[in-house]
C-alpha cells in the first residue's frame, strides 16, 4: 500500500496546541463545557485535548465522556459481520449545556449524524460543536461541518486517512493511503 505522510509528530502537536487554544478562547470558563470523544478513534484526540485543557487551566474542571454511535448508525445492518460496540462512558447530563464532540477524521458526516442521535439520550444540549483533527473536504454525504479543524485535506475516492497515536501505534502521525494503481488494459 502506497502512502504519504500528512502530519508528523511535531506538526500534530502544533495542531493540538492550536485547537486547545481555540477551545479556551471560546470557553474561558470550562465548567459548563462537556467534551465527548467519539468511539473508537476520536477518543485519542479527545483524551489529548482533555489533558491539554487541564494543563492550560488547572483550576478548572469540565465534564468529559466517551460516546459510542454503533447502534445509531444508518449502516448498522449493512455489514456482513456482527458489529461490536465500544463502551459509552458518560456519567452526566448535557441538558442545556454546550457540548464539544471530538473525532479524528470527518469524512462523510454519517458518524457525526449518529453521534447527534446518540447524544440526545443524555439530554438536549444548548449547543453542539464538532472538533476534528482531519477534515476530508469534498467527501461529505451529509451537511456536516467542523467548528474546529486541525487540517483540511482534499482527498480522492479510494484514498484513506489514517491517524496514528503514540498511545496505540507507538508514534504520532497522520498518513494518507493512496489507491493501488490499476494495470493498464488495452
Amino acid at each position: 500500500m502506497l502512502s504519504r505522510e500528512l502530519f508528523d509528530a511535531p506538526r500534530l502537536e502544533a495542531a493540538l496546541q492550536r485547537l486547545t487554544l481555540q477551545v479556551l478562547e471560546r470557553y474561558p470558563q470550562l465548567g459548563e463545557l462537556c467534551v465527548i470523544g467519539l468511539q473508537p478513534r476520536g477518543v485519542f484526540l479527545a483524551e489529548r485535548l482533555r489533558k491539554l485543557l487541564l494543563a492550560a487551566a488547572p483550576e478548572q474542571t469540565f465534564d468529559y465522556g466517551l460516546l459510542d454511535t454503533t447502534f445509531y448508525r444508518d449502516d448498522l445492518r449493512r455489514a456482513d459481520f456482527p458489529i461490536l460496540p465500544n463502551a459509552t462512558e458518560i456519567n452526566f447530563l448535557v441538558e442545556n449545556r454546550p457540548v464539544l464532540l471530538v473525532d479524528d477524521v470527518l469524512y462523510t458526516g454519517r458518524t457525526v449524524r449518529a453521534a447527534l442521535d446518540a447524544l440526545l439520550t443524555y439530554g438536549r444540549p444548548r449547543q453542539v460543536e464538532l472538533m476534528v483533527l482531519i477534515d476530508r473536504r469534498g467527501m461529505r454525504q451529509l451537511p456536516v461541518e467542523a467548528n474546529y479543524t486541525g487540517i483540511a485535506v482534499d482527498t480522492r475516492p479510494g484514498e484513506k486517512v489514517y491517524v496514528e497515536w503514540q498511545e496505540k501505534h507507538g508514534q504520532d502521525r497522520v498518513r494518507i493511503a493512496l489507491p493501488e494503481p490499476q494495470p493498464q488494459t488495452r
